[in-house]
């Protein structure tokens, strides 16, 4: 067996960039400021007490080397799951099981596949985005796993060509804060710890890691940098990770970029003092797969746990285990702060379990097979590691019921709802199957058939796919309508002959598709190449529509599309957006076109007339020599409607519209003022770092046991193969104190200053953020003749020179029936009508006037009024 450890794993002290970093070009690059040390757990955190109390009984029992086993990965394919950590057979825990993804389980069967986080957002129903997490953590649980690693705020949305978007939910920080505390909520409330991704800035795919950027042609030493300035990072990109702290999120992922040119998984500012100090988050930060680059200074920036554990895939190297061990016994990491990290596990664990006894990890990421090698990565431990357990129970029909209500009735002239129509024409290959099966593409790694879910490792299997032609061929049959499709984007005189017809209603599926930077598609390296749709999608609709006077199309995409040169021809009589639905895709959007469902989705993004309206594009080229590509976040607060708003330009269709088969109007605005306090700033102190339990300087006691298990190839331990502790680390700088090259204060376990924007037990922040300020309230009645479910904004102008010209606050849904009249209510937070002060360094109300409006959307805003 051999331990071996690049230098970097202690030697690096480096965990922000120097003041003036070494120039790759002739810029001056950006700067992270050092926030050490680490914030340790805080026994009476809201919410976290009991957990706390558990965790500390637990790791008091725990020896130096199980709290190195925790905090480790095993390894690349070295277990069951995307990721474990060691065991503690000792006090009866096993190994602990991280898996993908957002939407469903990553390479497994049985399991369903669920919305896009885009889509669910779509429905701005906090109620459905609860069940959606609530179901996708029961599924988990039941497969074994202890941590699913979503929701997403990080992509945030900043650019519409960014890969990942659709696993997040909207640009905009309001809908996915709500997005991702009800995920939260109902993901842990099913027993599954969830992971708040990718912290921070993590915006687009391209630079993302050197080895993938240069497999690609890039010739790049470091991985991109996102340059955010404080205030941006605060009122925007920061705003959802507080929501996911406040709901109680057991963990978090920090990302693969670097923001200000510190890695997000070394970036003390980042991890030590906006999440674990400013917001107070008390659960565990793990490193994203291969996204740790240094071993003490990385849990000195206050990483807790390295996954997969090896520094690059199936080296059998890494930066803590063995090396964790030595830089505990030698102090350069010091014992409260391994024992934190075990704490912040634990703690997390105990939020949603109460007991260490788990059902078994019943299946393996790695193949479909019955029987295989528990040991993947080493073929070793022959034996069933699938047991194709279903967990699906009767989740097809929540999914359905999000795919339907997330759909975007973008565009109706009267041609929707559907009633029996006499010939219905079916057009396009996004309407069909996949010809060789919905799950042929490693990771959905393609675009073949109807687009349901993006491609990369925020995927599912599909347990089956309903396409679009399936299930409106059924609703057709059933209805005696005549019914042809035509599967293919490529046939113009056979779509011509068939919708040129009489009484022909013709629907075009077309699509655009995107995903993780792993995998190119067609040149898209993740990120999309363009907005335009794909497969020469837009001739398809432009001729459909010369042929035919009563021509709807239906869109799914990761995101928003241009669709300027055909959306206002009056032979297009209806557009709808449907995402990317999930497993039940053709029956949801049948349900929508039929009128079974009335739609009530609202476009969780803006529908730009050209690709330069966004502002903000993909860095597709590296611009710093072959040093870390620098992306600078110039336009600040302003992203998607905000740009938009700003720069006074027209959209075809604004962030939040979306019609419905009745109409509703809106009257009476009021506001009722609240009695809420002045706002305190937190003041005084933290406890002292505390430690649970002192450790043997006999480097004898830290042996691999051989004579007890053998060893595993590849395996990640944490155990010396020798009692020199140079030869162990394998570092020649092995020896020096941590004085010698850690930063200052990395180590201090004095009481701690507590930030004035802190939430001292409250975790999100301080606690007077959230206290009510205003609660706005709005008659909406529903004037037309059918039921139907009304989503009332609520917006807010700050009224500075420097804000945009609205932000969305709150909103609701109401279900109101013909004639009736329903009231909607939103309530104005201190922080939903603060600034960031980046002198004071806290949440400030300015002295402009403050303005709500309520309404349909970000640009039909048709009540306001003054808050005073």
């Amino acid at each position: 067996m051999k331990f071996s450890i690049v230098v970097a794993a202690l030697a690096s002290g480096a965990l922000a960039t120097p003041k003036y970093p070494q120039k790759l070009s002739k810029r001056t690059l950006e700067y992270s400021p050092p926030v050490y040390p680490s914030p340790w757990m805080n026994p009476e955190a809201d919410g976290w007490e009991a957990a706390y109390t558990q965790a500390r009984e637990f790791v008091s029992q725990m020896t130096l080397l199980e709290k190195v086993n925790l905090t480790t990965g095993t390894g690349w394919a070295s277990e069951q799951c995307v990721g474990q950590v060691g065991a503690i057979p000792r006090l009866g825990l096993r190994s602990l099981c991280m898996h993908d993804s957002p939407l469903g389980i990553r390479g497994s069967d049985y399991n369903s596949a669920f919305p896009s986080g885009q889509t669910t957002a779509a429905t701005f129903d906090r109620g459905l985005m609860y069940r959606r997490g609530y179901a996708i953590g029961q599924e988990a649980r039941g497969k074994g796993i202890n941590v699913i690693l979503g929701p997403v705020a990080g992509p945030l949305g900043r650019m519409p060509a960014a890969g990942r978007n659709w696993e997040g939910f909207s640009p905009d920080p309001v809908l996915t804060g709500v997005g991702m505390a009800e995920t939260i909520k109902g993901t842990q409330d099913a027993g599954v710890i969830a992971c708040a991704k990718h912290f921070i800035g993590n915006e687009q795919e391209h630079f993302r890691q050197v080895g993938e950027a240069r497999g690609y042609g890039f010739n790049i030493s470091e991985t991109l940098s996102s340059n955010i300035d404080d205030r941006t990072m605060h009122e925007l990109y920061l705003w959802p990770f507080a929501d996911a702290v406040r709901a109680g999120v057991g963990s978090f992922m920090c990302s693969y970029q670097q923001v200000n040119n510190s890695y997000g998984c070394q970036n003390s500012k980042l991890m030590n003092g906006l999440l674990k100090d400013e917001l107070g988050f008390q659960g565990f930060v793990m490193s994203d797969w291969q996204a740790q680059h240094t071993g003490a200074a990385a849990a000195a920036s206050g990483l807790d746990m390295s996954m997969p554990g090896d520094t690059e895939f199936n080296t059998g190297v890494s930066f803590w285990g063995t090396n964790l061990t030595l830089a505990v016994l030698n102090g350069t990491v010091p014992a409260y702060r391994i024992d934190d990290m075990a704490m912040r596990i634990m703690a997390a664990f105990f939020k949603v379990q109460k007991s260490v006894e788990l059902d078994p990890i019943n299946f393996s990421f790695w193949t479909l097979d019955t029987y295989g090698p528990i040991h993947w990565a080493a073929g070793e431990g022959y034996q069933q590691i699938n047991y194709h357990v279903d967990v699906r129970a009767d989740h097809a029909n929540l999914i359905r019921e999000i795919a339907a209500k997330g759909t975007v009735l973008l565009k109706n002239t009267g041609s929707l709802p559907l009633n029996k129509p006499k010939f219905l024409a079916v057009i396009g290959e996004d309407a069909g199957p996949n010809p060789n099966g919905p799950n042929s593409c490693a990771d959905r790694g393609c675009d073949n058939g109807t687009l349901a879910m993006g491609w990369g490792s925020g995927t599912a299997n599909y347990p089956y796919l309903i396409t679009p032609d399936a299930a409106l061929q059924a609703r057709a049959i059933k209805d005696g309508s005549r019914y042809e499709s035509i599967l293919t984007n490529y046939a113009a005189s056979q779509t011509k002959a068939l919708v040129s017809q009489d009484n022909v209603t013709a629907i075009v599926f077309v699509n655009a598709d995107s995903g993780e930077g792993y995998i190119n598609f067609d040149g898209n390296m993740g990120d999309r190449k363009n907005l335009t749709l794909w497969r020469d999608g837009d001739a398809l609709v432009k001729n459909v529509s010369s042929w035919c006077s009563n021509t709807i199309v239906v869109i799914h995409s990761t995101g928003p599309v241009l669709i300027g040169e055909w959306y206002d021809s009056p032979n297009i009589t209806a557009i709808l957006w449907a995402g990317l639905p999930g497993q039940e895709s053709g029956n949801s959007i049948t349900d929508v076109l039929y009128g079974k469902v009335n739609p009530s989705g609202r476009s969780p993004f803006t529908w730009g007339a050209t690709r330069e309206g966004y502002g903000a594009d993909v860095l597709y080229t590296p611009n710093n020599g072959n040093g870390a590509p620098q992306q600078d976040f110039t336009e600040g607060v302003f992203i998607d409607y905000r740009y938009f708003d700003k720069a006074n330009t027209s959209v075809i269709y604004e962030f939040g519209h979306g019609l419905s088969y009745t109409t509703f109007k809106y009257s009476n605005i009021q506001v009722q003022k609240s009695n809420a306090g002045v706002y305190q700033p937190t003041i005084g102190q933290t406890t002292p770092a505390p430690t649970f339990g002192n450790y043997s300087a006999d480097l004898n006691d830290y042996l691999f046991p051989s004579e007890e298990f053998p060893y595993v190839y590849q395996y990640i331990y944490p155990y010396l193969n020798t009692t020199d502790p140079r030869n162990a680390s394998g570092d020649p700088h092995f020896g020096q104190t941590a004085e010698e090259f850690m930063p200052p204060h990395a180590i201090d376990d004095s009481p701690q200053p507590l930030l004035r924007s802190s939430g001292k037990n409250a975790p999100g922040g301080n606690p007077a953020l959230y206290d009510v300020l205003y609660t706005v309230t709005a008659d909406i009645t529903n004037t037309g003749s059918i039921v139907g479910d009304e989503v009332p904004q609520l917006y807010v102008s700050l009224g500075g020179p420097d804000d945009p010209k609205v932000v969305l606050r709150d909103f609701g849904k109401l279900r109101i029936e013909p004639g009736q009249t329903a009231q909607f209510k939103g309530v104005l937070t201190r922080r939903d009508l603060s600034n960031w002060d980046v002198v004071l360094q806290d949440w400030v109300v300015s002295n402009y006037t403050k303005m709500a409006y309520v309404g349909k959307s970000s640009r039909d805003l048709g009540l306001s009024i003054v808050l005073s």
